[in-house]
Order: structure tokens, then C-alpha cells, then sequence
């Protein structure tokens, strides 16, 4: 019979690797708390409305990249594509913003996407995302930049290129969108098939298409910096002076505009070349107005996501080392029946007590078990025989100094040795 294996796109993470993860999530949530985020966690999935209302039917993601289907009482039903969209019906529906504002959440969860695998963008990938709702201050943009900023800094990743631009809002994009269209009409022939659908419906997507003839063709077109109006403007310059305030530095890319259609004003890139081709480790922006557009009372918002895979490759390919776990805090060798019960006892109690303890279940011997002890990583071990039973008392191992200490055979008395 044929194993069955993964689906393509999908990956599963180790015992042997799972330390890892553990760590860079450490590093994530205490930087988002630090910077006054609280966890929020939302269903894996949702009613489709929700991303095509929320990411916009004109983005790839609506487009091409979805799981959806239909569940037993008709319903039409997506695997979460990206997160903010979740973030933002739960904020509306669960009434969040009642504890007052800003409110400001973070999440690590799973996102899934059919699109052709690639480095850290797997199709089933998880994502850090946060997002701030209740104020257009761009100093709030200069704070969120900084996040990422910060939790890049602490995992030691160098060499991160930030680029940010100002897209502009729904009073001054319309004559953005003309001077787009205007220019791409000229060369619709040129175009794919998807960027001349764009050109009708939202020609700003064809900057994001990912054709190198529409991106060659993209390299002239009108930049969207030209046409902000004057809100938007002073807002743009706002977030650089803040940026430069907080000394981090930035390049503005005109060409950035995100995937996503609910962005506003502010977006951003942090990118390595750390994995060949410059990609994005951690991306984001402004939304003021996607509240209020899946239902909820008008409400500025911005946010970013950031890749876990891929953080996780630019770190190895940058050569960071991450500590390993201690496993294992102590091993207890039986020998004998009465041993071995007794063993099975005191790693209950040690596990009781917070000490993380293994006993052997194979019978193997004492030699056998000593070397499996040192596989696992034991920080000690202690041997039990009919001599320490009758005494009451064995040998702590400390197995990297090789010292030992003479000891109770009690739970309590195990655990001050450890512990001093």
C-alpha cells in the first residue's frame, strides 16, 4: 500500500526543529507586548464575504489563491488567506473597541494560500501579524514600523532593506487611478490577461504584478507620491520625520502599493537578499477604511505581517544560532523490579514539581540507559539499584561536569540538589 505523504506546499516541523519556532515566537510576542499588544485568535475559517469584501475581488489573492468550497449546509467557505480581515470582524463583531481606544493586537497563526511554493512561502505559512485600530496619528505608523523594526533587531537578522511610500486615500487616489489607466491604455496590448481585467477595475494592482513585462512596463508609470492631496502629503511627511526621529532608515519606493486592496497612505517593506532574490520578510500599512466597509462604524487601522518560514530561512542563511531547549533536566536509571517501580514513582513526583524527568520504559541496561540519557541531553542522572534502595540514598550525575553528589531518593530532595 503507498504511504501517504504531505500535501505539496505544506510542511511538518520536527521535534528535532520545533525549539526553533518556539524561540522566534518567544521573541515575537514579548516584542508586540512590549510594545502594548495584547493576543488575539480568530477561526481558521470564514465565511468567503468576509475576503472578498475585506481583501478585494481585485487582488490575486481573491482571484487566484483561495481555498474555498462548500460545507454541508451550502455555505460558501474560505481557509483564511491572510489575517487582518479575521482581526477586523472580530473587532466589530466582538464589540472590542468598547475597552476604549487604541486597541492593539497581535497574532501567530496559520494562513493558506494556492500558489506555486516557494522559499518561506509555503502554502499553508504562518504569519505574526499585528494591527492598531482608532487613530490617524502617523506617529502610529512610525510606532508600527518601529515593532518590526525591534523584533528583527532582537533575532539578530542584518541587512533588512526598509522601502515605504504613501499610496494616498480615497479622495486623491481617483486621479491617480486616471493618470494609471491613461498611461497602461497605451500599451493594454502589451498587458496579461489579468493586468487589462485591472486596467478597468483597479489599475494600481498592475504594479504589484508579479509578469516581467507588466513590471517593465510598470517602471515608467506616474507615481502615486505625485498626486497625494495635501492631507495625505503632510501625513507621508509626518511618518519620515518620525522615522528619522527614531533613526531608522528607509528608502521611499514609489512602486510599492501591496496586494491588498484595503490599504491606504502608508505602506511598507522590510526585505533581505539573504535568500537570492530580494523578498519581504515582514510587509504592512495603513486601512482607514476597511472597518467601516465590512460593517463597523468608520475606524482608521493599520497593520503588518510578517512570515515565520521565512524569518526562520533568512536567519539560517545568515548563519544565527538559535539556543536549543534543555529537554531534559534529569534521567533516572532502574535496575531490578523494585527499582524500576520506585523509578516510575519519583519521575511523577519530579514532573509535579516543575523538574522535567524521564525514566526508561525499554528495560535496557544500565550502559544502554546512560547513552540514551546523553541523547536526550539529560542535565543529570541518577542510578538506582538494590544498594541505593536499601541506603535510601544514590548519585546525582551532573553529565557535563561529570561531578556527582550523594543525595536522598526523594522528589524534594532531587529537586533543592538541582535547583542549587
Amino acid at each position: 500500500m503507498a504511504k501517504i505523504t504531505a500535501p505539496r506546499g505544506t510542511k511538518d516541523v520536527l521535534p528535532s526543529e520545533s525549539y526553533k519556532w518556539h524561540y522566534l515566537e518567544s521573541v515575537l510576542r514579548r516584542t508586540a507586548a512590549n510594545f502594548g499588544y495584547k493576543e488575539i485568535r480568530f477561526p481558521t475559517f470564514e465565511h468567503t464575504e468576509l475576503f472578498l469584501r475585506g481583501v478585494g475581488d481585485t487582488t490575486d489573492v481573491v482571484q487566484k489563491e483561495m481555498y474555498t468550497f462548500e460545507d454541508k449546509g451550502g455555505r460558501s467557505i474560505t481557509l483564511r488567506p491572510e489575517g487582518t480581515a479575521s482581526v477586523v470582524r472580530s473587532y466589530i463583531e466582538n464589540s472590542i473597541f468598547s475597552g476604549g481606544l487604541p486597541v492593539k493586537v497581535y497574532y501567530i497563526a496559520p494562513n493558506f494560500r494556492y500558489e506555486k511554493p516557494q522559499a518561506g512561502r509555503l502554502r499553508e505559512h504562518h504569519q505574526f501579524g499585528v494591527e492598531h485600530f482608532g487613530t490617524e496619528d502617523a506617529g502610529a505608523d512610525a510606532e508600527l514600523i518601529a515593532l518590526a523594526h525591534s523584533f528583527l533587531t532582537a533575532l539578530g537578522i542584518s541587512g533588512v532593506k526598509l522601502e515605504i511610500n504613501s499610496i494616498g486615500c480615497p479622495e486623491c487616489r481617483p486621479a491617480y487611478h486616471r493618470a494609471l489607466k491613461e498611461y497602461f491604455e497605451d500599451r493594454r496590448e502589451e498587458l496579461c490577461g489579468t493586468c487589462r481585467e485591472r486596467l478597468e477595475k483597479n489599475p494600481m494592482r498592475i504594479l504589484d504584478c508579479k509578469s516581467p513585462v507588466c513590471r517593465q512596463i510598470a517602471e515608467n508609470a506616474p507615481k502615486c507620491i505625485d498626486y497625494l492631496c495635501a492631507d495625505c502629503s503632510d501625513h507621508f511627511e509626518k511618518v519620515r520625520r518620525y522615522l528619522d526621529k527614531l533613526e531608522i532608515a528607509y528608502e521611499v519606493n514609489p512602486r510599492i502599493v501591496r496586494g491588498l486592496d484595503y490599504y491606504t497612505r502608508t505602506v511598507f517593506e522590510f526585505s533581505s537578499d539573504s535568500l537570492g532574490a530580494q523578498s519581504a520578510v515582514c510587509a504592512g500599512g495603513r486601512y482607514d477604511g476597511l472597518v467601516q466597509t465590512l460593517g463597523g462604524s468608520p475606524t482608521p487601522g493599520l497593520g503588518f505581517g510578517s512570515g515565520l518560514e521565512r524569518l526562520l530561512l533568512v536567519m539560517q542563511a545568515q548563519g544565527i544560532e538559535i539556543p536549543e531547549e534543555d529537554s531534559t533536566d534529569i534521567f533516572v536509571c532502574a535496575l531490578g523490579e523494585e527499582a524500576v517501580d520506585l523509578s516510575l514513582k519519583l519521575v511523577n513526583d519530579l514532573r509535579h514539581r516543575n523538574v522535567r524527568a524521564e525514566r526508561d520504559t525499554l528495560s535496557r541496561s544500565l550502559k544502554a540507559q546512560m547513552k540514551y540519557a546523553d541523547k536526550l541531553g539529560a542535565r543529570y542522572t541518577l542510578v538506582l539499584g538494590d544498594e541505593e534502595l536499601s541506603l535510601g540514598r544514590a548519585k546525582l550525575r551532573d553529565m557535563r561536569t561529570g561531578e556527582q553528589k550523594d543525595t536522598e531518593i526523594s522528589a524534594a530532595a532531587i529537586e533543592s540538589e538541582i535547583a542549587g
